[in-house]
Parts: structure tokens; sequence; C-alpha cells
């Protein structure tokens, strides 16, 4: 039975320790971090993919939440799909929704890790992009803007690198912003377990033709 694994770039440093602890060998196919802020792109090159592998017996495994409700409508006419019962990457990195609802003032963090801070979007390198176009004040007033609900960054220590040299950079950050900025160990265990099982209520797991849909993500729903 081929095992297939799809997975977001931001989390590559995670998947690829997370094989490599768990022994697999699977063939990963990464998408770009930026499609996070493009759910229905996101769900289009997915979907592209997914049509491209399926064929009888395969597994395809997706290294996802549900992203902005970018993975709901997804199908495979052959294959059967794995995907973690979760909101989003985050608390895949967390390692369980319960982690992520035990982090104080959850709702009001900016989460990060190393994959989040690479160029493609995120808000430190906006920030640097607009000090360069509009000058530091405004760009200022612009990520103060953006960042209005958060009171906090919160650097997600996933083990999957150093993170001293990131812990230096988003403090100076936050510093200029008036915000706080903490550091909470992440956890790999989801993501192992969605590479070997075994797939149990964590997991969605869709047989060939059945189609992804919202409260499989959110079961109270």
């Amino acid at each position: 039975m081929p095992t297939i694994l799809l997975a977001c770039q931001t989390m590559q440093a995670e998947v690829e320790l997370a094989r490599q602890q768990a022994g697999t060998s699977y063939p990963v196919f990464y998408f770009a971090s930026g499609l996070h802020n493009t759910p229905d792109e996101l769900r289009r090159q997915l979907q592209e993919q997914i049509n491209g592998l399926s064929s009888t017996d395969d597994v395809i495994l997706l290294a996802f939440g549900c992203c902005g409700n970018g993975l709901t409508g997804l199908r495979a006419a052959q294959a059967t799909l794995v995907i973690p019962r979760i909101d989003d990457c985050i608390t895949l990195l967390l390692g369980s929704t319960k982690a992520r609802k035990s982090i104080p003032n959850e709702i009001s963090t900016y989460f990060l890790t190393k994959g989040w801070l690479d160029p493609g979007g995120n808000i430190m390198w906006s920030y640097t992009a607009w000090v360069e176009h509009y000058g530091e004040q405004k760009a200022l007033r612009l990520v103060k803007k953006l960042l209005h609900h958060y009171t906090r960054f919160l650097i997600i220590d996933t083990g999957s690198y150093d993170i001293g040299e990131m812990v230096n950079s988003v403090q100076k950050f936050a510093a200029r912003l008036n915000m706080q900025y903490g550091v909470v160990p992440g956890s790999l265990r989801l993501l192992q377990k969605l590479l070997t099982g075994p797939w149990d209520e964590e997991f969605i797991v869709l047989n060939p033709g059945q189609e992804t849909r919202l409260q499989d993500f959110y079961p109270a729903l």
C-alpha cells in the first residue's frame, strides 16, 4: 500500500525530523507557505496534486489542519486520505488541541516558528520591506494596525533547530511594537502519529470518493 505525504513548506524542518524519528521514507510534496493566505488556491493545488497521485490502494497523508477552510472539499477518487482533526498547523506543532487550549491568552497570541519567519509574506519580512519603502514610522503604524488583535509573540520550540537567533530577532521586534514575547514547547507527537498511525479519533480518515467537510475538523459544529 503506497503512502504519500503532502505538507506545508512552513513545517519542512519539523516534517523531516519527524520522518527521521519515525523511520519513514514516504515521498513528500511540499506546498508554498503563502498559500495559507489564499485558502481557495491552497485547496485547488492540493486537489490537483491528489488527482495526479491517487491510484488504487494509495494512502495520502496531509500534514495540514483545516487552514481557513482550505482543506474542506477535498476528495481522492481512488486513494484513502488521512488528515489530522485540527484547525491549523499551530495545533499540529503544539502536538494536540488540548495543548493549544492550555496556553493562556491563546486567542491574542501570534505564534511563530522558524518556518514562519522565512521570506514569503510573514509580518517581520513585511515590516522590513515597508521600512525600506515607507520609512520606519509608517512601517510601524502599518504593522501595529495588522497586529491590533495581538498582545504577544510566542515562539513554538519544536526541537527541530536552534531557536537562539530567532528568539533574539523576535525579542527586538516585539520591543518595537510594545508587545510581549515568549517561548512555548512544541511537540512532533501528532505529526509522528500521522506518519505511523494509529489513525484514531485524532484523524479524519476518508475512503476513496469521500469529501472533507468542515464538521470533520470541528465535530462540535
